[in-house]
């Protein structure tokens, strides 16, 4: 009996549940300050916003691989190594997501902290103008 065949049925039958539960746990470990300051008023204390979208972010490029993965890459709509693109949560994206695994980082994000791609610009911007930092001493 080989390994490898139940491991690869066990994968195609519920892709999401298990990036939920390895990407979720990360996520909210690494970033607890964000979810302090993003909650709404009316939410109460205890409770966490549901995780809604993926945060899928490109960490390798994929110069010299083959075009299967360039298209699924395309398909996901990262153009770029560390492209943000945000996707809801469904079955088609989490087979996406699976067939690059190795060439992107994925997080848990609820519908809250989504950007668009006019906000991301936005804020990648430096400040425009100048300040004064300190005057020169007159002798």
């Amino acid at each position: 009996m080989s390994l490898t065949a139940p491991l690869h049925i066990r994968s195609l039958r519920a892709p999401t549940r298990i990036l939920h539960r390895g990407i979720t746990s990360a996520a909210t470990a690494a970033s607890p300050s964000t979810s302090a300051s993003s909650t709404p008023i009316a939410q109460k204390e205890g409770e966490h916003e549901p995780f809604t979208h993926f945060k899928i972010t490109a960490t390798r490029s994929s110069i010299g691989l083959p075009q299967r993965y360039k298209a699924t890459l395309e398909t996901l709509g990262i153009h770029r190594r560390m492209g943000t693109v945000y996707m809801p949560h469904s079955p088609e994206a989490a087979g996406k997501i699976l067939r690059v695994k190795e060439l992107v980082r994925v997080e848990n994000v609820p519908a809250s902290q989504v950007k668009t791609k006019k906000q991301a610009r936005e804020e990648r911007k430096a400040p425009r103008g100048y300040v004064v930092v300190k005057r020169f001493a007159e002798h």
